[in-house]
């Protein structure tokens, strides 16, 4: 294209983004307005305006974040149809809503990231804009359907290397404007079940699997945004790190927790040793918690004596055994099958009492003076301290947390459960990310521990009060002798006013689903899923009955011997016949000079794992330095001054007590312009979880990588340049 050409679209292409963003401040002014009067609306009521409300304020967000990079791109059909490619959709409300802007997610839109000039999908040219703020400073153009077809450049590699290249600043940077074929092609999939995305470092599973949560979002709207989303990361800085992406593409309706976060009221980080890990992440744990929940089912060693007014009665254990039985066959969690144990109980020692106090005078043929006597004697067994004292002994109420926490700290309760002596802790609540699927797992063996809070007795308080209330409206002298006026108990009953002191809930909706345990997501997406447990997994299925998930791992890399070793066999009893797998092998993150070095290290613990095949090379050698132990602390301040006055960001990877770094582990799905990497001997000492840890830490530089050893330089490093 001649430059005075060139220059001449530049301006009308400038011209025309222009227009997109005056549009999109008409439509924001707009929506800002109808949110303002919808705030200030009297007319409908609390529900239709709640409703009003929040569908505004989230078009409010949706407009506010396409703010940046609104279009990205152009694509020219072969019929001469010319279509622009952005953030969100935008229409001409003027002209029958042609589109001026097609949303990414449009079918319209997917021949810009999936067209090839050997598969056009129909089109002529795609264009990529290139922006400064609002106006757009350059473009490139690609010519689909002949060879060769490139002009100032090409949209598959400008545009992707400009964005692998850039800096990295805080948190995860959206793909929308450059997504690939491969990428696509996922993000789109029409699969119902389980999707597990596989690949290596840098290949952009996680941002491919967010983008896909947005398409679905935009695809399933009302019944994505009725339920919302969950996603659950490694850590919380990973969720940070990720945090950004889906506001970014308008999505707010998301709930991100780890593995530890997901009993509501529980934030729990630390971690079990290797072995107790395995124990608790097996489903053979069930088998304990189910012995320890029935354990708690006790009869009397001796019998309990109870005294009413007029006998005195025994519990034994005959009679709390029959009980017993009958409480378990009944099906229900323990907590409700208390109700079956009492009522047995309850009866069989009214039939004894009603016995020995009619004997003479009584017989079962007077039905009625039968169960009046039985109706008094379950009213003084009800209010008997001794009996009471028996029920809590016998079959106590439990929670998950008391349950669990006694079961750790008793050698006999867990001999009694049939458990490993190694989950044995002096605090038996110190918990464990591995016990969140245990302690969950209660919540159902265990069931509700009483009355709903929204009670008869809380509806009869409420509406006492409403009654006050209209009372002082109804009985004020001035209105003594007015009898023509219309009162509000003409109008309002008391429980209709009672109905308006109930608390509205104003929490978004991700707000009230992280709040509550027995929510269920309309989608699930796991990263890092290959360190998640059976027991993990029974979690968030219960959170997802439609079983609707994107799965995010990399085999080669899990640390956790609890973890994930087959797809398989993790979703093939879930969802049989119902989960798909895709793998991504481009990785777009790490350059080829480091990932030379990991793929050594990933040959030696996962032999037979091909590395994902790094898209571009950047010139800086990895290198390697031997330090003492007075020199180490030295060298790494080195570092962070050095790479404190350039651009972008860096971290320093090293096992425990190395100042100043954090560990592998923390550093899972992140990436860094700069990483040093201290003492990976150390590192490595732990094992096959070491290696892998030593294969997440070289693989999060984009840049510059940099290793510190004091003894000797594992072998797999042996390719490191000397510095």
């Amino acid at each position: 294209m001649p430059i005075r050409g060139y220059e001449e679209e530049l301006e009308s292409e400038r011209g025309y983004v222009a227009g997109l963003y005056a549009q999109l401040d008409t439509e924001r002014t707009d929506a800002r307005t109808r949110y303002t009067e919808a705030l200030r609306d009297r007319g409908n009521t609390l529900v239709d305006r709640d409703v009003a409300v929040h569908t505004l304020a989230r078009e409010v967000r949706r407009l506010n974040v396409a703010e940046g990079g609104l279009c990205f791109g152009r694509l020219d059909a072969v019929t001469g149809e010319r279509s622009y490619i952005g953030r969100i959709g935008l229409f001409d409300q003027d002209n029958g809503y042609e589109p001026l802007l097609l949303d990414w997610r449009a079918p319209a839109a997917r021949p810009f990231y999936v067209a090839t000039g050997a598969r056009p999908e129909g089109m002529r040219r795609r264009r990529q804009f290139f922006s400064r703020g609002r106006e757009v400073v350059e473009f490139t153009d690609e010519i689909l359907g002949r060879p060769g077809g490139h002009e100032r450049g090409s949209r598959g590699d400008s545009a992707l290397l400009a964005a692998v290249n850039a800096p990295r600043g805080r948190g995860m940077r959206d793909i929308v404007a450059t997504i690939q074929s491969e990428q696509d092609e996922i993000i789109r999939l029409d699969h119902p079940g389980v999707l597990v995305i596989e690949g290596g470092p840098g290949t952009g599973k996680t941002v491919v699997a967010l983008h896909r949560v947005a398409y679905l979002l935009y695809t399933q709207r009302e019944r994505m945004q009725r339920h919302g989303v969950l996603v659950v990361g490694p850590n919380p800085a990973f969720l940070d790190h990720i945090g950004h992406v889906l506001p970014s593409l308008g999505e707010t309706n998301v709930v991100f927790a780890t593995a530890g976060d997901l009993v509501p009221g529980l934030r729990v980080t630390a971690e079990d040793t290797t072995e107790v890990a395995q124990l608790k992440g097996s489903v053979r744990i069930l088998d304990v918690l189910a012995a320890a929940v029935a354990d708690r089912q006790r009869l009397p060693r001796e019998p309990v004596v109870v005294e009413l007014t007029d006998v005195t009665m025994r519990l034994d254990a005959e009679v709390a055994q029959w009980a017993r039985e009958e409480a378990r066959a009944s099906g229900r969690p323990h907590n409700e099958a208390r109700a079956v144990f009492t009522e047995i109980v309850t009866w069989a020692l009214t039939e004894r009492a009603i016995a020995r106090i009619g004997r003479g005078w009584l017989s079962r043929d007077d039905r009625r003076a039968w169960e009046d006597l039985r109706e008094d004697l379950r009213g003084e067994l009800a209010g008997n301290d001794a009996f009471t004292r028996a029920l809590d002994d016998l079959w106590p109420v439990l929670t998950p947390e008391s349950l669990l926490s006694e079961l750790f700290s008793s050698p006999v309760r867990m001999e009694a459960a049939g458990g490993d002596d190694a989950l044995l802790r002096e605090r038996g609540d110190a918990w464990t990310v591995s016990d969140i699927p245990l302690l969950d797992e209660l919540v159902d063996l265990l069931g509700t521990t009483g009355p709903d809070d929204r009670s008869a007795t809380g509806d009869a308080r409420e509406t006492a009060y409403a009654a006050g209330v209209l009372d002082l409206l109804t009985n004020r002298e001035d209105h003594m002798d007015d009898e023509d006026h219309l009162f509000a108990t003409d109008l309002l009953y008391a429980e209709d006013l009672a109905d308006r002191f109930v608390e509205r809930d104003t929490r978004d909706l991700a707000e009230r689903a992280a709040a509550d345990r027995d929510w269920t997501y309309g989608h699930i997406v796991v990263d890092e899923a290959q360190e998640l447990s059976e027991m993990d997994w029974r979690v968030l299925m219960r959170r997802c009955p439609s079983r609707s998930f994107t799965v995010v791992g990399d085999l080669a890399q899990r640390r956790s011997p609890a973890g994930t070793s087959s797809w398989g066999a993790i979703f093939e009893p879930y969802v049989p016949g119902r989960w798909a797998y895709r793998s991504l092998s481009v990785n777009y993150r790490t350059p080829a000079e480091i990932m030379a070095v990991a793929a050594a290290v990933l040959a030696d613990f996962a032999p037979g794992t091909v590395p994902p095949e790094s898209v571009r090379s950047c010139g800086v050698a990895p290198w390697a330095r031997r330090v003492t132990g007075g020199e180490l602390a030295t060298a790494v301040r080195e570092f962070v001054r050095d790479e404190s006055g350039r651009e972008g960001t860096s971290v320093v990877i090293g096992p425990p007590g190395v100042p100043g770094a954090v560990a592998p582990s923390e550093t899972k799905g992140l990436e860094f312009d700069a990483v040093l990497v201290v003492e990976p001997e150390r590192i490595l000492a732990d094992g096959p979880r070491g290696a892998a840890d030593l294969y997440v830490a070289l693989t999060r530089a984009t840049q510059r990588l940099g290793v510190l050893y004091r003894g000797t330089l594992p072998t797999a490093l042996a390719g490191l340049t000397a510095a």
